[in-house]
């Protein structure tokens, strides 16, 4: 039998960000957004695999003895839903081994036609927590930030809540671009109508990955706007209500 195979792009051992306590974090290559912050568009090309799970479970597992309680695997990318046969058997096998496992997505290949679906909702059964990322609540300001619509988005986090799929919101923050008053406000009444979201988190944009835009030879879109101040940071988390959530606690399935 074909072992499905991985494209990846790189690995961070010892991640503190993406998800609870210690995480290996394996970055997968290829994403079909073109989000005009993005800090890692070196991961946008979409190429052949040529890791499997079994060896890429391995290399995590080296690491175990840090993650104690509550750390473990997270697969981000790049989009990985885009390599979702790989994630089934990735997850599949760290379950097995009990790994918890945290899934770090856009939502963008998200659709309930098959067969895509019934492959997401085998995920969810191996998925202890899902990092979601809302770039923009508007769906033509999504569109101008990213090159595509967020309709399948936010129809991904209302069956995440269905499910009651444990999910972290993450939004990043930029200046000019998704920070006005009313989208804010949409945000928050959309993410507070579910009822699944266990942490709301607004990462700040920044700039470092800009030098990457140069290397690849692609105009950067942002050029001249300022990473937001912590006056903007405090005032978009109070709009958002992102105290209001609760702190993760880990799922066991």
């Amino acid at each position: 039998m074909e072992k499905n195979k991985g494209a990846i792009h790189s690995i961070e051992t010892f991640g503190s960000v993406d998800g609870p306590g210690i995480r290996y974090v394996i970055f997968l290559q290829g994403c079909q957004m073109r989000c005009q912050f993005c800090h890692n568009a070196d991961t946008w090309q979409i190429i052949e695999g040529d890791q499997d799970a079994d060896e890429v479970l391995k290399k995590a597992l080296r690491y175990r003895s840090y993650w104690r309680e509550n750390g473990g695997i997270t697969v981000s990318g790049g989009e990985p839903l885009l390599q979702i046969d790989f994630l089934l058997d990735l997850f599949a096998k760290a379950k097995r081994a009990g790994v918890h496992t945290v899934l770090d997505t856009c939502g963008q290949p998200f659709t309930k036609e098959e067969p895509f679906f019934s492959k997401f909702r085998q995920l969810m059964e191996l998925t202890d927590l899902v990092l979601l990322d809302i770039k923009q609540i508007d769906d033509a300001k999504h569109q101008q930030l990213t090159g595509w619509s967020n309709q399948n988005i936010l129809s991904c986090a209302r069956y995440l809540d269905e499910i009651h799929q444990p999910v972290w919101i993450r939004h990043v923050l930029v200046p000019q671009r998704n920070d006005s008053e009313e989208d804010l406000q949409r945000l928050d009444a959309f993410v507070r109508s579910l009822g699944n979201v266990e942490r709301f988190e607004v990462l700040p944009y920044h700039t470092l990955g800009v030098y990457k835009w140069k290397e690849l030879g692609i105009p950067y879109p942002l050029e001249g706007i300022e990473p937001p101040n912590q006056a903007q940071i405090e005032h978009v988390n109070a709009v958002l209500h992102t105290a209001d959530y609760q702190k993760f606690k880990q799922k066991n399935k």
